[in-house]
């Protein structure tokens, strides 16, 4: 079972503008070599902030609005929001101990 919610274009605003929480989201898709590579460390990152953060994934290919509105253009793109507003973004494949830095800034 993933500690990563997946969100779609009818649930983001619901689960990541609106949340309590901050959040991050990874941007993807299947036919994505880097993704592939990001997406075992937001599963790790999930786990270890659970109750913190927020860690959701979004497949582009299957939802089309939410990317076009955060100007996604390349994935995967993590994007981190904390009180509904957009606090930072990743693009490209990072090293976990990168995107944790991004993580504790939420924090």
């Amino acid at each position: 079972m993933s500690d990563v919610l997946q969100v779609t274009d009818e649930n983001f605003e619901e689960e990541i503008i609106n949340s309590e929480m901050p959040a991050m989201v990874d941007f993807w898709a299947e036919w994505c070599g880097p993704c592939k590579m990001v997406s075992p460390l937001v599963e790790e990152l999930a786990q270890e902030y659970k109750g913190k953060i927020k860690v959701a994934s979004m497949d582009v290919d299957g939802n089309r609005q939410t990317p076009a509105k955060f100007g996604i253009r390349n994935i995967p793109t993590l994007i981190f929001f904390k009180g509904g507003e957009v606090a930072n973004t990743l693009i490209g494949a990072y090293p976990k101990s990168h995107i944790e830095e991004e993580l504790k800034k939420l924090l």
